[in-house]
């Protein structure tokens, strides 16, 4: 075929190849090694003049050489793999010249659209190798399916960054997985790196190091496959959202031309739909399923069209393959559904019921750093929609983390995440409230240099500053936030950016990234008369002062104008400063009330006095000292589109003698200057402006989360911005896409078509209950965690709603699934038994199969006309 001007493989060339180095190449041969001085005589010139052109050119990566019988030899390799790989590879001319990165990815992009559904399993020109540990004590394993075969029988190892990876970051589509130092030359291969400058040279333990490393990132084992069964030169440690081999397996839906001889095979009696399998999975094989039985079959079974016996065209392609699925149209388990940290709940509850603490504890700080905070104050999500409530009450989920994170508070060793990295760069955080404090930790995990200014003298936002310590104790946040110490983030404590410090100016020493996260720590007024007086203050201003341990006593009849959780907290605090009464008055009535049910009974069992359905009028005063409040009978809260929109009944009042106003209304955000001289700008509600799925602002290098950006919200949400703000960070700083494989849909399985019948009659294991007259009494939290005992029974109670299902037609059998799962619970199986071919053995292998796929497609055609002329 004529290669085109316009064509990749031309492109490619063209910026470092000259008309002399044309003339010479043209001489040699693929895989046909030449010595010098014959390629020298077929064209004519000195030697000399000849070797010096051949080297620049093997540096170049357009040609290559080997040492045989002591003499360097010159050959053509493939472009792919091959040229276009060791072109890549050449950090210099790649940056001269970002159109050979370009071509690279063109060019595979082509081939693999060309080759779909036309490879047999095991002739692709990149092939899985599956992880080792995976295919351990399988009998029939094959020495070509073994990574420690291929590196035992070589001594020279060199190592080079991601010519996959590099080449989708050069054109703007990075993913955010490793480039750097992830791929293994071998022998002469490496040799050939090494000489050229564009590997470093490594040792064997370095090398299989590596590829320990590519496992626990998750990333697969690919080699290299036109040089006959364990003859591979190199092996590759690959990303299904940007390496080119696997591409095929997600893009064209094509896996033959990457497959191992291994399929991935769930044992459904095992799994606990943790979700790490899927994941981790690089080509989207499995899947969160659910695992009850069902009133009415699921969905009707419909047969996977595969290029196997189907025309195969860009109308079967998987476009958005990067955007991956992580669940069954059926849905999955709600509560890993309905946390906002998609927590893998019903995997942590597992690992509880078989005392296995830390690693339940492991398992929940993948998603959540905060499980001894998140144990006191979460609002339960996952139990509001807890399958178990079908049978009879949800099941005690934060009740059990909190048992599994007060092992950690309470062991000799914490434990503390290995950092996966040691990375250079500064990143800078701006408030250590949960969101901030989250992001900082994930950072840290990989390893950045993560220093955070907080305004307050205290660490923790308003986890410290706005929860009061009986329900979150002081001691609590800190042990948390030690944890973050150990993995180096620097605390810097009474500075506010935008006044102390600025962003512009920590840019000036070096910090590469920033995340705003401050909180929504301002309280808001109602705009009402008297609301400047003696007496009045906000809940959130009034917490703080307390929560710094300022001496503040209220001194007579205390009202609290609001109906949340703040309220709630704000009444409970004022009681134990006071005394005298506390009253809270909120527009809501008893039933629609926002704070929590749990927290409303607390308030009730301390005696708090609660008004439903009042709206405050105007603040009473004398003197300009608060002396009552005067309240409106509140009629309705929301008007018919939901929206806030009180009405009353301004006739029907009533005034309420009060020595003290908290109103707990609401929370606003602080910006102070810190926006100042930026591009960031503001909604019309005051928070940050910020992409919905990126958390990028107006100013490129800066991201947020938590309340800065949603308004506020309770701490797991925060936590999950967080997480979310430090993988967006984590891509910025190294160039890649902040958008690709960022899509995660969770959904719920339905619970009305559900078979509950049956199931055990354990009830609900409730920890020892405290009297409302002993913890007012006190700011020590009294509430007491589930005895191990209790924890067992709790556990036993999950329905293990998920399970995860392999597609194992879109399986590569490549193995990391299995190195994720703590159950056992899935494992390889081989399928297929092709050793792969030379690469002069491929063309006439693949036109043979191309051929019987082609009367393969013709039978199932007409068994589907015969089929459909019958149905009619």
């Amino acid at each position: 075929m004529k290669v085109k001007f316009a064509d990749p493989e031309y492109r490619i060339l063209e910026p470092v190849t000259t008309d002399e180095m044309a003339e010479i190449a043209l001489k040699l041969e693929i895989r046909k090694p030449k010595k010098i001085k014959d390629v020298a005589a077929l064209c004519g010139k000195p030697v000399e003049e000849v070797e010096k052109v051949l080297y620049k050119m093997a540096i170049d990566g357009t040609v290559k050489y080997e040492p045989i019988n002591g003499e360097d030899q010159f050959f053509l390799e493939l472009f792919v793999p091959g040229v276009m790989e060791y072109m890549v590879a050449n950090k210099e001319n790649v940056t001269k010249y970002p159109v050979i990165a370009e071509c690279f990815e063109e060019y595979t992009r082509r081939l693999g659209g060309l080759m779909a559904g036309n490879m047999p399993v095991g002739t692709g020109v990149m092939r899985v190798i599956p992880i080792e540990s995976a295919i351990e004590g399988d009998t029939r394993r094959a020495s070509y399916d073994e990574i420690a075969e291929l590196i035992n029988k070589h001594e020279v190892f060199s190592v080079a960054d991601c010519a996959c990876r590099t080449s989708m970051r050069t054109i703007g589509e990075g993913c955010g997985h490793t480039v750097e130092d992830m791929c293994i030359q071998l022998g002469p291969a490496a040799e050939f790196y090494i000489r050229t400058g564009r590997g470093k040279s490594i040792t064997k333990e370095e090398a299989i190091a590596i590829c320990v490393k590519a496992e626990k990132e998750g990333l697969v084992h690919s080699i290299p496959n036109l040089s006959g069964p364990g003859k591979a030169l190199a092996i590759c440690n690959c990303c299904g959202c940007s390496c080119f081999g696997l591409r095929n397996a997600n893009l064209y839906r094509n896996p033959d031309w990457s497959r191992s001889n291994y399929v991935a095979q769930v044992d459904r009696d095992k799994c606990v739909a943790c979700g790490e399998c899927v994941e981790n999975c690089q080509v989207n094989a499995p899947r969160l399923g659910e695992n009850l039985c069902t009133k009415t079959p699921v969905a009707p079974q419909v047969e996977k069209e595969i290029p196997y016996d189907t025309q195969w065209g860009k109308s079967k392609w998987n476009y958005e393959y990067r955007n991956r699925k992580v669940v069954m149209e059926s849905g999955t388990s709600p509560c890993k559904t309905e946390c906002p940290a998609h927590i893998a709940i019903q995997g942590y509850i597992k690992m509880a019921s078989k005392g296995r603490y830390r690693e339940a504890l492991e398992l929940i700080k993948k998603e959540n750093p905060f499980p001894a905070v998140c144990g006191r104050i979460c609002p339960r999500k996952c139990e509001s929609a807890c399958t178990r409530a079908g049978v009879d009450e949800p099941l005690a989920v934060d009740e059990i983390k909190k048992f599994i994170a007060e092992q950690d508070l309470n062991s000799e060793h914490r434990y503390v995440p290995e950092r996966v990295a040691k990375r250079e760069e500064k990143i800078a955080i701006v408030g250590a409230g949960p969101a901030g404090l989250s992001c900082a930790y994930f950072l840290a995990v990989e390893g950045y240099k993560v220093t955070v200014f907080e305004k307050q003298v205290k660490l923790g936002g308003m986890l410290t500053l706005g929860i009061p310590s009986f329900r979150l104790g002081k001691e609590v946040v800190n042990a948390e936030i030690e944890v973050l110490r150990e993995l180096g983030v620097e605390f810097k404590t009474g500075i506010e950016v935008g006044k102390d410090v600025t962003i512009s100016g920590l840019r000036k020493l070096g910090y590469k990234a920033f995340y705003i996260a401050i909180g929504a720590q301002a309280g808001r007024n109602l705009n009402l008369e008297g609301e400047d007086s003696k007496g009045v203050i906000t809940g959130v201003e009034f917490l703080r002062r307390v929560n710094l341990g300022e001496d503040l006593t209220l001194k007579g009849k205390t009202i609290v104008i609001g109906g949340g959780n703040v309220a709630i907290d704000v009444a409970r605090t004022a009681e134990r400063v006071g005394d005298s009464e506390v009253s809270m008055f909120c527009l809501e009535s008893r039933d629609i009330m926002p704070a929590l049910e749990e927290e409303i009974e607390e308030a009730l069992a301390e005696d708090i006095t609660i008004n439903n359905s009042w709206g405050p009028k105007r603040i009473l005063t004398e003197q300009g000292k608060v002396v009552g409040v005067e309240f409106k009978k509140c009629l309705s809260v929301f008007d018919e589109n939901k929206k806030f929109n009180p009405k009353f009944d301004e006739n029907e009042t009533m005034v309420v003698e009060a020595e003290n106003v908290l109103i707990s209304v609401g929370q606003g955000m602080d910006w102070g200057k810190l926006l100042d001289e930026s591009k960031m700008e503001l909604n019309p509600n005051k928070t940050l402006k910020a992409d919905h799925i990126t958390f990028q602002t107006g100013d490129k290098d800066v991201f947020a989360g938590g309340d800065a950006v949603t308004g506020p919200k309770f701490a797991i949400d925060a936590i999950a911005l967080g997480k979310q703000g430090a993988i967006s960070i984590h891509r910025y700083v190294h160039g890649d896409n902040l958008t690709i494989s960022r899509e995660r849909e969770y959904h719920a399985l339905d619970k009305q078509n559900l078979e509950l019948a049956g199931y055990d009659q354990i009830p609900r294991q409730r920890p020892i209950h405290i009297e409302g007259n002993k913890t007012k009494e006190t700011f020590k939290d009294l509430r007491v965690t589930l005895t191990e005992e209790q924890i067992k029974k709790e556990t036993e109670r999950c329905l293990g709603c998920g399970a995860v299902v392999v597609d194992e037609y879109q399986c590569v059998g490549c193995g990391v699934c299995t190195t994720k799962c703590k159950f056992d619970a899935i494992s390889l199986v081989k399928k297929y038994d092709s050793p792969g071919y030379e690469f002069k053995d491929v063309k006439p292998t693949v036109i043979k199969y191309a051929i019987k796929r082609q009367g393969r497609i013709a039978v199932k055609n007409v068994k589907k006309s015969v089929k459909s002329i019958f149905k009619k």
